[in-house]
């Protein structure tokens, strides 16, 4: 069916595709998500085949109203208090399921916990309602490539194997939800996304821990999405913080570019008009989240030895970009 514009009627056929044990990939706020009936074996199964995503890799449960979280997991008080200040919005919870959920063991990936998002978007909620089950919905692109932003990026990646591509335009903010694990008294971040530290600690007055998986617990078991080594990856090698960079590659820019030079010499006005991309000239962290994957995309062109990438500030949604380019530049 491909790219399908939003109306009344596709909604209602992409329900049906979803009730039927198909695949929708739709929008939400953050990237777009391949989506099926969270409650199916089958068409989880068919997710997994159809990403390649490695099954010790859990899926984030979709859900449009708290009342239906409230049905597949236990809303502990913590729980129920960053749900009021944060939901609908990016921000996923992983919480104790519950034994009568009817989920598929394979969202979990055998784990007692699942991972829940109460999304924004509008047409990401009506699916979810329409389709009267929990949608399970990974980033609609081959596992550990560059997530999708827009629903041309949805077919480059993953072409006719879905179903039906609900168009929703470009995603607004351009990365993942933020992950938080409130199975303890105490919150832990799983993996970084627009809503930060700071502000999950200014809005619910204690700590947050950070528990995102890096180099050092690299092998620590697998809690939630995002936490695999090697992710959000362009097929070309990326390099960070970049001081300058050499006439065959691609320049990802953040800001001024006046003092980045070419190290055989030269300027960047020698470059091709496809050979750079600025995140943000005006130094914006949201605008750079939202032009990232979009722009990575962009550039990973075989033409090209590499991307090299200018410094990210590591603040606010700074440190959930920083998190995706390193893990976009680490080896296989």
């Amino acid at each position: 069916m491909g790219i399908v514009a939003v109306t009344d009627q596709s909604l209602k056929k992409a329900s049906r595709i979803i009730q039927d044990g198909g695949l929708v990939a739709f929008p939400t706020e953050t990237v777009y998500g391949l989506g099926c009936n969270a409650l199916d074996k089958a068409a989880v199964e068919k997710v997994f085949r159809t990403k390649g995503r490695p099954p010790i890799n859990p899926l984030i449960v979709h859900v449009a109203f708290i009342a239906d979280a409230q049905k597949i997991a236990k809303m502990t008080p913590l729980a129920e208090q960053i749900a009021f200040h944060f939901w609908p919005g990016p921000l996923t919870m992983i919480l104790p399921q519950r034994e009568n959920s009817e989920v598929s063991e394979l969202c979990t990936a055998g784990l007692n916990t699942i991972a829940v998002r109460f999304p924004e978007h509008e047409i990401a909620r009506k699916l979810v309602q329409m389709a009267g089950v929990p949608i399970a919905a990974p980033s609609a692109n081959i596992s550990g490539a560059i997530s999708p932003t827009s629903p041309r990026h949805v077919f480059e990646s993953l072409g006719e194997s879905v179903d039906m591509i609900l168009a929703g335009g470009a995603s607004r903010m351009g990365i993942e939800s933020t992950i938080v694990d409130v199975t303890t008294d105490i919150p832990v971040i799983l993996r970084y996304g627009s809503i930060t530290k700071e502000v999950l600690e200014d809005v619910l007055k204690c700590n947050v821990q950070d528990g995102v998986a890096g180099e050092d617990n690299v092998h620590s078991l697998i809690q939630s999405p995002g936490q695999l080594l090697k992710h959000y990856a362009p097929q070309i090698p990326l390099r960070m913080d970049a001081v300058d960079v050499h006439s065959d590659e691609a320049l990802l820019a953040f800001g001024n570019t006046k003092f980045m030079s070419i190290k055989t010499g030269g300027n960047l006005s020698s470059f091709s008009d496809d050979q750079i991309r600025n995140l943000s000239e005006s130094t914006d962290l949201e605008e750079a989240a939202k032009n990232l994957f979009s722009y990575m995309r962009d550039l990973d062109n075989p033409k090209f030895k590499s991307i090299a990438v200018m410094n990210i500030p590591n603040e606010g949604v700074g440190v959930a970009i920083n998190d995706r380019l390193w893990r976009a530049s680490q080896k296989p």
